[in-house]
């Protein structure tokens, strides 16, 4: 018997090395402090949630987990950077929809893969959109506003965050799904797009809302539709788009940790689990939930189906209606 076990262990060593995952690995991960990398400047939404991932896995955790802004080409430059770091565990991405799926839909020759070059770890939370528009135009429901645009093709206008935003690719694919002919204004990031609208230069504007919020609440803008599939509990009397019967249209942005594709097995076990203790936390659920979020909960067998699927989805959309990014 105590030769078989021998056996049996020496087997399973084999194996693990085998696989590129050394038995010390399988114990001791991390050996070292873990990156969390951002492909975005400090401050913004995907900061502010992978500092709070971060902070928690510091807390359960051997070693911290550190967050690094990578910024650069967008999301481009600390994307690719972790898609191309050692796939050890010790570095890892907050990505999300924008880098992971967006990027791909719209950007020839990307220099990442994220199918074959990421391993999902697992998602975080998911936010929805607002369709805006400004407190003094003459609609207060999606269909008014439908049947306010049709009447005056080509007068009305739609402001983004820029090019190649969320807020102009789901503002172009949404109106355009409509049917309804506006003028894209791009400006340099939302809010200065929100404080025009507020001023009434800008008529319509499909926005996070975290970040507009506030603003509906105030009655500075009025909230027509939201994108997700049910209604926030933040702003439970705007419909969502699907409610309205005008047209079909359902979207959350999301986020998610990710790591470079061959990183070990058992490293992705102790992320899995620790990161399922955080999602799991009434008290982290309630922060997300108050940012208007929800947490994103996809069983393990499905997240790699579930993302390429949303790839699928967007770039179909993004080709259909022809979106411009340029």
């Amino acid at each position: 018997m105590h030769g078989f076990r021998l056996v049996a262990a020496l087997l399973a060593a084999k194996f693990l090395v085998a696989a590129g995952v050394s038995v010390a690995d399988a114990e001791d991960y991390p050996a070292r402090p873990v990156r969390l990398v951002v492909p975005s400047p400090p401050g913004g939404g995907t900061d502010i949630i992978a500092r709070h991932v971060a902070q928690r896995l510091t807390a359960r955790l051997p070693h911290p987990v550190f967050v690094e802004n990578r910024t650069g080409a967008g999301s481009l430059v600390g994307t690719d950077f972790v898609a191309k770091a050692p796939a050890d565990g010790h570095t890892l991405l907050m990505g999300g929809l924008f880098n992971i799926v967006m990027n791909s839909a719209l950007i020839k020759n990307l220099p990442y893969d994220p199918l074959r070059d990421f391993a999902v770890v697992d998602y975080i939370s998911a936010y929805p959109f607002i369709l805006l528009a400004r407190k003094d135009l003459p609609v207060s429901t999606l269909a008014d506003f439908a049947a306010y645009a049709k009447a005056r093709p080509g007068q009305l206008n739609y402001a983004s965050a820029g090019l190649g935003t969320l807020q102009h690719v789901w503002g172009t694919i949404l109106l355009k799904s409509m049917g309804l002919d506006l003028q894209h204004i791009p400006y340099r990031g939302a809010a200065a797009a929100q404080q025009d609208m507020i001023a009434g230069r800008v008529d319509v504007l499909f926005d996070n809302l975290s970040s507009a919020k506030a603003l509906v609440q105030s009655g500075q803008l009025k909230g027509l539709a939201v994108s997700s599939p049910g209604r926030s509990k933040t702003q439970p009397d705007v419909p969502t788009i699907g409610e309205t019967g005008v047209v079909k249209f359902v979207g959350e942005s999301w986020f998610g940790v990710f790591a470079p594709s061959g990183t070990p097995q058992a490293a992705l076990d102790v992320l899995r689990k620790e990161i399922a203790v955080i999602t799991t936390d009434p008290e982290f659920a309630a922060v997300i939930e108050r940012d208007t979020g929800r947490i994103l909960s996809i069983p393990p067998a499905e997240r790699a189906a579930w993302l390429q699927n949303e790839i699928a989805r967007w770039t179909a959309l993004v080709n259909q209606y022809d979106v411009p990014v340029q």
